[in-house]
Order: structure tokens, then sequence, then C-alpha cells
């Protein structure tokens, strides 16, 4: 039976997935349950899992909540608390949940939280899907709050490892703003400039950006992009320096965009 992926707007800018497959649902970093509950009342849906990357309150706020009102079984990580997590989860252990076909891999990405984690897995035959919470978004990255550049580096090194027609489901809408800080870094890059346009016109419709892909994100976005010698110059010109590793010039753009 094929699934569907949906967004479920929470707060201003935070996206919560549901997965459908019938009518069982799973649920992605709920930061709220309201929102939740009320989808899954007019589909007429049952909630048997909650997917969480990591521990901040705009990913698991809405848990407490939805096991008030659900048997849903809670998946995260293991070395960050979690309320309610059923199932501590870490790099290589394997998701499969009652009521679904498919199962997700775990994949360790420390940088935002130390114990940040993501899931990658074939929700539909051919159709690679990767929930990577705040690690990775459109066109950017999460800002590094617990771990350090080196790790995040490592951790959207990943995700580059992925096939690229991988859907990335990120939590935030930052499109726009991300876009406009990566044309400051590269200017240049015509794959950035027709992004710009389309995520505008999508924006001014009140539609979501993402999902995105993996291919899409190493043509657009410079994170992804740290080997590239455009984005080499654009950040060794910013740190007036030589930078002679991925992680530095990671680094760089880090900060870059924290100022921006």
């Amino acid at each position: 039976m094929t699934s569907k992926i949906l967004p479920i707007s929470a707060f201003n800018d935070n996206y919560i997935w549901i997965i459908v497959q019938g009518n069982n649902a799973v649920v992605i970093d709920p930061g709220q349950a309201e929102p939740v509950l009320k989808v899954l009342q007019e589909q007429n849906l049952n909630l048997q899992a909650i997917l969480v990357t990591h521990h901040h309150a705009d990913h698991v706020g809405g848990i407490a909540g939805l096991r008030e009102h659900t048997q849903a079984k809670v998946y995260g990580p293991a070395t960050e608390s979690i309320p309610f997590c059923d199932v501590p989860l870490q790099e290589g252990d394997i998701v499969g949940i009652e009521g679904f076909s498919w199962t997700l891999s775990v994949l360790d990405v420390p940088g935002h939280t130390l114990g940040h984690i993501a899931y990658f897995g074939f929700i539909n035959p051919n159709e690679p899907v990767l929930f990577c919470g705040d690690t990775l978004f459109a066109t950017g990255c999460g800002r590094i709050f617990e771990g350090n550049s080196t790790q995040m580096n490592q951790s959207i090194d990943k995700f580059k490892k992925l096939p690229q027609n991988t859907l990335v489901f990120c939590a935030h809408e930052y499109t726009l703003g991300n876009i406009q800080w990566a044309l400051a870094v590269e200017e240049g890059n015509p794959d950035l400039q027709q992004w710009s346009q389309e995520a505008r016109l999508i924006r001014s419709q009140q539609k979501p950006t993402v999902p995105t892909t993996v291919g899409h994100e190493l043509k657009t976005n410079p994170f992804m992009r740290v080997d590239q010698k455009s984005v080499i110059n654009a950040a060794q010109a910013r740190a007036g320096r030589s930078l002679n590793a991925p992680h530095e010039v990671f680094a760089v753009l880090r900060d870059w965009k924290n100022s921006f």
C-alpha cells in the first residue's frame, strides 16, 4: 500500500511531517499536539508512532498531548532526554512500525545537538526519503548549539552520500532567508539563481518550499558545497586567510550565516 507524506504547520515556521498509510499515521518531531490531533481527527487516522530527531522543545513539545489521546510509541535519540521515549535509537538501528510496509534506518548526525539523529529509507518503491530535523535545511543548515563545525560537516557529509533523488524533509520553512545568504556566497551560481525565483513564487502561493532533494541541495546549498571552488573562494575571502580543509570552510560559512 502506498504511503503519503504531508506537512502539518506549527508555530511560525515549523513543519511536523505526517506519514499516512491506510488509516495509520506516524508523525515526526511534533512540537505541538493540537495541529496533529486536528489532522488525525479530520482524516480518521490512528497514530501509531512518533519519531523524534532531537530534544528541542519545538520538536518534542507535543508528545505529552499526543500520548494523552493515542497509544503512539515514541522513538528518539538514545543520548538525549526525550519525553516518553519508548525506543532509544542510534546509528545503524532500523525502525519498523506496525501497520506500515516500510522501514527507516537511523543516522547519527551531531552538530545542532550532540545526540541529533536522522531517519532515512524508502517510504514507497524508488522514493528515498530523509527526515533530517534541524541538521539540514533547504539551502542551509541548523545552527550549531552543542556540537562543533567539524561534527556538523561530517553529519552533512552523510547526507551527501545518499541517493540524489532522496526527498529531504526538514523541519522549518527558512528557505527564502537561506537563499538570500547563499547568493551572497555564490552570486554566480545559475542553479541558485533559478531556485531563488522558484522559491519566491512557491512562497507567494503560501506553499512549502520543502521537501527538496539531495541532488538539489548539492547544486544550491553552500553547506553541501564546501568542496566546490566557488564556495571555497568565497569563504577564504570572508575569512581573509586560506582554508585547507572542508570543515574549515564549513566553519566560516556557519559563522557568516549566523551574522547575516
